[in-house]
This record gives C-alpha cells, structure tokens and sequence, in this order.
C-alpha cells in the first residue's frame, strides 16, 4: 500500500509540475506591462552596481521552492545562504547537493555538508557559477572559447544558548565566505591570440561574512508536537569587500562592493500539514550607503501532504522583478529529493522559465533521538515513584535526566516538588511528637 501511495504521489508531482510548465504558452502581455510600470516606479538607479551578483542567485531546492523566504525558517542546508543561525538548530546531519538551471546558460551547482553536536553546528558549502565565453573576431570567426565562472566556499558555525524544554534557545551563527571570479584570457583585435594573463586584470577575489539569529517559540498552537511552531530569524548577509585587478601593474584594488543585505523572516505552523513563510531583504551598499536600492518582499507555503510528499509554492517581488516557484518534495528513508520550476516574469514580454533540482542525503542525528528516548523513560520512571510517594527515587530519577540535558525544565520542577513534599512531609511528622 505504501509504495502504491509513492508511485501515486510521483505521477501527481510529474503531472502538476508538467502543467506549471505550460504556463509560458499564455499570453503575458497585460501582465508585464503592468510590472514594467510597477518595476519603473519601485526600481532603483543603483540596481546592478554591486559585484559578484553570483551571491544572490537562489542555489535552488527547497528555499527556491518558497520564493526565497526562508531566513525565518532555514529548516535544511539550504540555510547556510540565507541565516547562519540555523546549523545549531537542524535535526539530523546533511550532505547535499544543488543544481540550478540559471539564464543565458549559465549555471549554479553548489554541495553542502552540515552537522550538529549538540546546541553547536557546523556547515561547509562550495558552490560555482559557470557560463560559457565564446569571442569572435571581426570576420565572425570563433577565436577563443572558455567559461566565466564565480566561485564560493563558506564555513558555519552557530550556538543554540539557553535551550531547554520549554524555551528552545536563542540560536547565532557566523559564517566566512570567500569567492573568486575567474574571467578567461582574451585575445588581441590586431592578431586575434590569446594574451596570456590578460584574464587575470579583470578577475577579482572577495572576502565576507554572514551573520544571523533565529528565534523559536510555541504561539497559537493547535497540535502535538515538540517542534515549536513559530521561528522568527534576523540575518545579515555578504558583509566585506572585493578585490579586482589581480594582474594589473597598478595592483589589486579595492574597489567592488559585494552585494550586502539585511533579512529578516518568519515562518509559522499553525496547522501540521501547512507551513507559511514570509521574508523582507534591503540591500545595503557599503562603500556607499546613500546608493539606495529597493528592498525584496517574498512568501511561501509548503503543503504537508503525507510525510513523503510536500508541495511547495512561494513568490518573490523585487522591483520590477516578480518571480513565482512550485515545487515538490518526496521524503525516502535517508533521502530528500527536491524538483523546482521558477517563473521569472521582468518587464520583457516573454517570461523566463528556470528548472532547479536538489537531493539531500540524511545521514542521522549523532545519536539525540536515542538520548530524547531515554529521557523520557527516566522522566516517566520518575512520575511514577512520585505518584506513589517515593520522592527520594523520583528525585533520582530526575537528576539522572539533567545529567542528559541539564535544561530538561519538566525535571527541574518534579525535583523541585518532590523535595517541597519531603520537607513537608518531615514537618507533618515532627508535629506529631510533643514535649514531656
């Protein structure tokens, strides 16, 4: 029966995501006129001016699925662009890999490791940007061709401080990026070779780091769970500078501001199978803060089908930018698998269509979901000999659980409890004895 339902889901995911497809036979033409003058009015001058526009090309998976509003929930590897706080606070060890069918050929594959020990995380990302770069002399003759490329790695490391039962911490992270942009050797228009090196003046290496906070907290409720239903995430994204002109004779310059913005998130659960999703991102020019660009709102919502079968949907506005994704996610055993499709509609009449696929290989939880198992049977031990009023066993038992997770508040207060009725019983007794 249960490989019926995966076949069955399967088949909807191709049909549904097939019919999204179709959507750029329709006839945009009312609508992009109406962005265009949307995006004239909300764009700004400044739009562009930033380097290594490589940094904000979605990687793809399940934050592209909803419309890049993820700083506010950051639930897989795909945090690691978008809130750095989240390592800390993810379920099980992640290795994953990206792939994101960009524009004008160019694509963006990025693979990312991430791991949990305890309330401290860790992630590694590497990821590149390549397109092709053919040149043609003035005869039309192909007369060299490379690829143009920007490449990025990243480190993580983040803290979950004062998480317990009840409050689930206050989770901050940092992550240090490094990128490099390869721009392949040109020729000379006299005599059409390639200058060696010549690549090189035009290439340029830039250093940054993120910084994040993610917030958990339970809030309208409705459901049993231990996953707290509301996250709310504060992130700042490509703080640093570039350097350009690595071969110039003038030398290394710095002078390309990175494209930096500010995020903040929030994603809330009210309900088990629906999980809604908001963002809003202003970037920031550093080397020039007057350069004022317009800010990005976004949203998105996953659909918790069955616990093999999301569908997600999100939307993204930037200027005269909107963007609209679908996407689907099947769960196997040790595995996430991830198909996207994004509608990018700028002020041009024809919309551009993007494909984006991710698969995550879940690679356990170093052991937390045994120890939560043994908690709870000494917790449950320890209920039953207060109930039968065998304190000092309770209180045994209890001390045992904060040996396990020294913030496990239900133990805190059944130590504090069973030792109030110990006292209280010792008083009791006392009163009952009266001097001669």
């Amino acid at each position: 029966m249960k490989i019926k339902r995966i076949r069955f889901l399967t088949v909807f995911t191709v049909l549904f995501l097939g019919l999204a497809g179709q959507i750029y036979s329709l006839d945009y033409a009312d609508i992009s006129d109406s962005l265009t003058e949307l995006g004239y009015f909300n764009s700004s001058k400044n739009e562009g001016t930033t380097s290594f526009r490589s940094l904000l090309i979605p990687i793809g998976g399940r934050p592209e699925s909803l419309g890049s509003a993820y700083t506010g929930l950051c639930d897989d590897a795909g945090y690691i662009n978008y809130n750095s706080a989240a390592s800390c606070i993810l379920t099980e060890t992640q290795a994953s890999a990206f792939h994101n069918s960009w524009i004008a050929d160019s694509k963006m594959d990025t693979i990312v490791y991430t791991t949990r020990i305890d309330n401290v995380g860790f992630g590694l990302q590497a990821g590149c940007l390549y397109m092709p770069f053919t040149e043609y002399n003035i005869f039309g003759e192909r007369v060299n061709a490379s690829y143009y490329s920007e490449t990025n790695f990243a480190a993580n490391i983040s803290y979950n401080f004062l998480a317990g039962y009840d409050f689930k911490g206050l989770a901050l992270g940092l992550t240090v990026k490094t990128a490099f942009r390869s721009v392949p050797d040109y020729t000379d228009n006299n005599t059409d070779s390639i200058i060696s090196l010549s690549g090189l003046a035009q290439s340029g290496v830039g250093i940054m780091a993120d910084v994040g906070m993610l917030l958990q907290f339970n809030f309208l409720k409705f459901f049993a769970s231990r996953t707290p239903n509301v996250r709310i995430g504060l992130s700042a994204q490509n703080l640093g500078a570039a350097f350009t002109g690595i071969s110039s004779s003038s030398g290394i310059k710095l002078d390309d501001p990175l494209p930096t913005f500010f995020a903040a998130g929030m994603s809330c659960q009210f309900l088990p199978i629906i999980t809604a999703t908001f963002d809003i991102k202003q970037p920031v020019n550093l080397f020039h803060p007057e350069d004022y660009q317009m800010f990005s709102v976004s949203a998105g919502l996953i659909l918790a089908f069955t616990k093999q079968f999301n569908l997600l949907v999100g939307a993204e506005i930037k200027g005269g930018n909107p963007r609209f994704s679908v996407g689907s996610e099947l769960q196997l055993s040790k595995a996430r698998l991830n198909f996207n499709y994004t509608l990018d509609l700028t002020s041009s009449l024809n919309p551009v269509n993007r494909i984006s696929l991710s698969a995550k290989i879940l690679l356990g939880d170093r052991g937390r979901a045994e120890r939560q198992k043994l908690i709870d049977e000494l917790y449950s031990k320890g209920l039953e000999y207060y109930a039968n009023a065998e304190w000092e066993n309770a209180i045994e038992q209890w001390e045992s659980v904060l040996i396990l997770n020294k913030r496990y508040d239900p133990a805190i207060l059944g130590i504090e409890s069973a030792r109030a009725q110990i006292e209280m019983y010792n008083r009791v007794r006392e009163s009952m004895f009266f001097e001669e």
